[in-house]
């Protein structure tokens, strides 16, 4: 129901957002409030950015990442079984 409301915003407004936030001495809150975002949101703007210039990469490629290691583990368990499963039939087979 409130997604349909819900504002998207650029990645360079995000990141100018967090600068701002960096550079003003201000609370979180208090520039949340002047940019008419939650400071929820700006919370999250902070730690995305983070976590972009502590990895070097962007929350895609962090997402990415994570989804082709899962996949990786999942792989090297099929061969791992396939592996049993044709040693298994070709002792069988003697």
């Amino acid at each position: 129901m409130g997604k349909a409301n819900r504002r998207k915003f650029s990645k360079a407004f995000k990141r100018e957002a967090v600068q701002l936030f960096r550079s003003s001495g201000k609370n979180l809150s208090q520039v949340a409030r002047e940019l008419g975002i939650g400071s929820s949101v700006l919370g999250a703007w902070v730690a995305m950015v983070d976590a972009e210039e502590k990895t070097g990469l962007t929350p895609d490629e962090i997402e990415e990442l994570k989804r082709l290691r899962k996949e990786n583990a999942r792989l090297q368990i099929e061969v791992e079984i396939l592996g049993k499963a044709t040693a298994f039939f070709a002792n069988r087979n003697r």
